[in-house]
């Protein structure tokens, strides 16, 4: 996959397809406020096997997802909020990349020197109010 155009009706099937083509399972989800980064984490979320919904991390930064197991999942990062990359530090970002599970990041423009080399960047892009362009860069 490098580039595909979904609406919110098909965003599974995009999920599914996403994961089946990355490299990493550090996701960076690059576009512009209400482009549907959390939309897409919710379904990655989901077709993963995960149990948890997936709600924006915006006021918490960061939120924790579990298999249906309790097993973890992995971690969203939202650094929408953050003024300065230390404060990635301050949350312990580098301790949650060391971990074998996915992480997905919103706003990772925001931590440009924390981000591991091998992450996979999404980028949303706003084609009108019901479709999305998703491009895979790895």
């Amino acid at each position: 996959m490098k580039s595909t155009t979904y609406t919110e009706n098909s965003i599974a099937d995009v999920a599914r397809e996403l994961l089946s083509s990355v490299k990493s399972k550090t996701l960076c989800l690059h576009g512009e406020m209400g482009a549907g980064k959390t939309t897409l984490t919710k379904a990655l979320v989901k077709a993963l096997g995960g149990s948890d919904s997936g709600s924006s991390p915006t006021f918490g930064i960061v939120n924790e997802y579990h298999f249906e197991s309790g097993e973890l999942l992995g971690y969203h990062f939202d650094f929408y909020r953050i003024n300065d990359e230390t404060e990635a530090l301050d949350l312990g970002f580098e301790d949650y990349l060391n971990q074998d599970v996915w992480i997905f990041i919103e706003w990772p423009e925001k931590i440009p020197s924390f981000l591991p080399e091998d992450a996979t960047h999404v980028h949303i892009k706003i084609v009108d109010a019901l479709t999305r362009e998703l491009k895979l860069n790895q």
